[in-house]
């Protein structure tokens, strides 16, 4: 079943703060580690899992494929790939943000004793990663720099024409 869930507002990330906030993101887990490697969830912590690998001296990193949504769209998370294997344990799970946690849900479960790091969280699925950066409300739709393309803009004033 999909359900179709609006987004009211954009919060647009360009690849300086991506990249200013997967750093923090390296601060906070240097505490946490060390770590055996990462499973980074494709598509979207293929990034952050490059950024955290040099930060941490992390050399060994596995992904998980999975499926779960896309602009304004949203399905079951669905793996596309293998079942990683052992429990997490001593592994940094990695992904861009935490949505409605469908996704996290399932890879939680796969493995439950790896620490589940996003640079992003939503209310929805906050509580099933450990760490993460920054917060944005349930209703936003983080505009990564992967999905975005400079265009031009008409000044305000002729807009309003």
């Amino acid at each position: 079943m999909v359900d179709q869930k609006p987004y009211d507002k954009i919060y647009p990330v360009s690849w300086e703060q991506l990249h200013r906030d997967c750093r923090a993101l390296s601060w906070r887990l240097m505490e946490r580690g060390p770590f055996r490697g990462i499973h980074a969830i494709t598509r979207g912590g293929l990034v952050p899992a490059a950024i955290l690998a040099r930060e941490l001296d992390i050399r060994h990193i596995d992904t998980i494929c999975v499926s779960s949504y896309d602009w304004q769209e949203r399905g079951e998370a669905c793996l596309l790939g293998s079942r990683p294997e052992g429990d997490g344990d001593g592994w940094l799970l990695v992904d861009d943000l935490v949505d409605t946690g469908r996704t996290a849900r399932m890879v939680r479960e796969m493995l439950p004793k790896a620490h589940f790091a996003t640079v992003y969280a939503k209310p929805e699925g906050r509580p099933l990663v450990d760490t993460f950066i920054t917060e944005v409300s349930q209703d936003t739709w983080i505009l990564f720099p992967w999905d975005a393309g400079a265009q031009f803009v008409p000044p305000i004033a002729k807009i309003k024409e």
